[in-house]
């Protein structure tokens, strides 16, 4: 080093600039090189329920509705309890209205499902594949399915008698069938989930 010359430091080497006190550089380097924690369950738990809520709901409209066409949603308003129009989907009239009525419900449904994504996405940033391939989130999509079954077999065909899984002389079997898979559905949701907390690292 040549004479009078000031020796280099990591502070003279910065120039004019604020020197890096100690709390700046254990920040800097807790940010940089920690690796983001994996996302805990009972942060996709809400997530989970409400797309388990939007699929549960797509597989009574699609099965039920449409394709075994059990019933539409208002299919029994001749018999309900609170005194809607009867529109008989054995008519034309009737089946076009009856239409109308199941495609709102598939339009909730969809709504459910895009919420649900929105809200894992929002809330998992990182980690995403291990968090689908989780049997924690499939755990709570079934708390979800079986949500939607209670709920609506509870409201529709129960305290509203809008519709029933399949009217005839065993509606009140079939009925109670629903909300029976939908007890079952909820806990096979527990079960997928195990202990239900911590990490999210257990895969299928």
């Amino acid at each position: 080093m040549a004479r009078g010359a000031v020796p280099e430091t990591p502070d003279t080497l910065r120039g004019t600039h604020a020197p890096v006190t100690t709390d700046e550089r254990e920040y800097t380097m807790t940010v940089t090189d920690a690796a983001p924690a994996p996302p805990t369950a009972q942060s996709i738990r809400l997530p989970g329920i409400v797309l388990g809520v939007g699929l549960g709901g797509f597989v009574d409209g699609i099965l039920l509705h449409q394709l075994l066409q059990w019933h539409h949603m208002l299919s029994s308003t001749n018999h309900d309890r609170i005194g809607v129009k009867y529109y008989d989907p054995h008519t034309v009239s009737g089946l076009e209205m009856n239409t109308v009525w199941d495609g709102i419900f598939h339009a909730v449904c969809w709504v459910a499902v895009i919420a649900g994504l929105g809200i894992l996405y929002g809330r998992v940033t990182h980690h995403r594949r291990q968090v689908w391939a989780s049997r924690v989130l499939w755990g709570w999509i079934l708390t979800g399915w079986g949500l939607f079954n209670l709920v609506e077999g509870l409201l529709d065909h129960q305290i509203l008698g809008i519709h029933h899984v399949r009217s005839g002389p065993y509606q009140a079997w079939w009925d109670a069938a629903f909300l029976a898979f939908g007890v079952l559905l909820m806990l096979a949701g527990r079960l997928c989930r195990g202990s239900g907390g911590g990490q999210v690292r257990e895969t299928v």
